[in-house]
């Protein structure tokens, strides 16, 4: 009995010990899930912290990146770009009716490179009309721009400036700014000052001062000659152009009896195939002569018919225009001078004036791109190297 009670003894006494080392293990268990509970809490405050005006917004992350959060499917949401505001629609072009004497004319080709360049960088669109050097037709091509109520502007090359004048007059009424370049518009042919009022600008050499200045250079050429016979060349005979070129360079040689006009000839300012054809028709009736002064278009065929015919080295070629043909001409001794022409820089001023006008009614009033040349534009072989050509003749 005694062996028994004490195993009994023994038994109990090892159950208390196990049970005394379970509970070691459960307070330390305890305690590492307070320890944890204690971390979560601090992590908790932190974040509630943020909430209260830290550095970074919810749902950042240590780079301050948005952290995406998951969706029901436990995926993260994509936050979807924003759209690119559509771009706003570029504003309509203004429009520029520009009414050319002739589009085949290699003088105004030049002027209309620079008035497009122009136009391009100002959103400005041009309608260029040909009048074919018809003034009939260019008339009714005025009438109809303005008729159409479709343009803000008119550039004009007027073909008779007396005559437009009641059609420029109802283009300005209709509310379209005018420009006018290398011709007028009215009946005196001795300025450029615009003579409608309105007209935004007028850009030109004056015609009579153009033949006066031609008519000077005659009188050199004919230094020492009497008598000194001259072919004269009109472009075409009878538009007002012509009539105040001619009134020009009568005005200035009147007082020289010994300079005298032969013949006739009449170039069309289209080319050299004209002055070749008139001056071999004037050759026939008049095969001596000292001076011949033209349109620059002209005088290349004159020159071509005068070396052919080896006259060359003893008549004199005063031109009308500065071309790149008569520039060189003159350099090289085989023209005797030009009157110098800048149509890049005419179609720029031309072009200049008109944005200014369209913008705020700007008037420019008369522009001679002509008066600020050396010598007012007289190009000798004593000054061409000073002078440039804007085009090709």
């Amino acid at each position: 009995m005694k062996a028994r009670h004490l195993m009994k003894l023994l038994g109990a006494v090892l159950a208390f010990t196990l049970l005394a080392a379970a509970c070691a293990d459960s307070d330390d268990d305890s305690e590492t899930t307070q320890e944890t509970a204690a971390t979560a809490q601090t992590v908790a405050a932190s974040s509630d912290a943020g909430d209260s005006g830290d550095d970074e917004p919810d749902g950042a992350t240590d780079d301050g990146q948005a952290a995406a959060e998951p969706d029901d499917e436990g995926t993260a949401d994509t936050v979807a770009p924003e759209e690119p505001a559509e771009d706003e629609p570029a504003p309509e072009p203004r429009r520029i009716a520009y009414l050319s004497a002739s589009s085949a004319n290699t003088f105004l080709l030049a002027s209309v490179g620079e008035m497009q360049r122009l136009a391009d960088e100002n959103n400005i669109e041009i309608v260029e009309f040909d009048a074919q050097f018809n003034a009939e037709l260019q008339t009714t091509q005025l009438q109809d721009v303005i008729a159409s109520g479709q343009y803000d502007g008119i550039i004009l090359v007027a073909l008779n400036g007396p005559g437009l004048v009641p059609d420029v007059e109802a283009a300005l009424a209709g509310g379209m700014q005018v420009v006018l370049f290398n011709q007028i518009v009215g009946a005196d042919l001795s300025t450029n000052e615009p003579q409608v009022d309105g007209i935004a600008a007028s850009v030109l050499a004056p015609p009579v001062v153009t033949g006066e200045r031609a008519g000077r250079l005659t009188i050199q050429a004919c230094e020492g000659l009497d008598p000194c016979r001259v072919v004269y060349f009109f472009g075409i005979r009878g538009i007002p152009l012509d009539v105040a070129l001619r009134q020009g360079f009568d005005s200035v040689v009147v007082d020289h009896p010994s300079i005298q006009v032969v013949a006739e000839g009449e170039g069309q300012y289209l080319g050299p195939e004209r002055g070749i054809n008139a001056i071999q028709d004037i050759l026939q009736v008049q095969p001596e002569f000292d001076v011949v002064v033209g349109a620059d278009q002209s005088l290349q065929g004159v020159e071509l018919v005068l070396t052919e015919e080896g006259m060359l080295g003893d008549v004199a070629l005063i031109g009308l225009g500065g071309s790149s043909p008569a520039v060189e001409g003159v350099r090289d001794g085989r023209w005797f001078a030009t009157v110098f022409y800048a149509p890049a820089s005419e179609g720029r001023l031309a072009m200049e004036a008109m944005i200014a006008a369209l913008a705020d009614g700007t008037i420019t009033g008369g522009v001679d791109p002509n008066a600020g040349f050396l010598d007012e534009g007289l190009v000798t072989s004593a000054n061409v190297d000073q002078f440039t050509a804007e085009w090709d003749g």
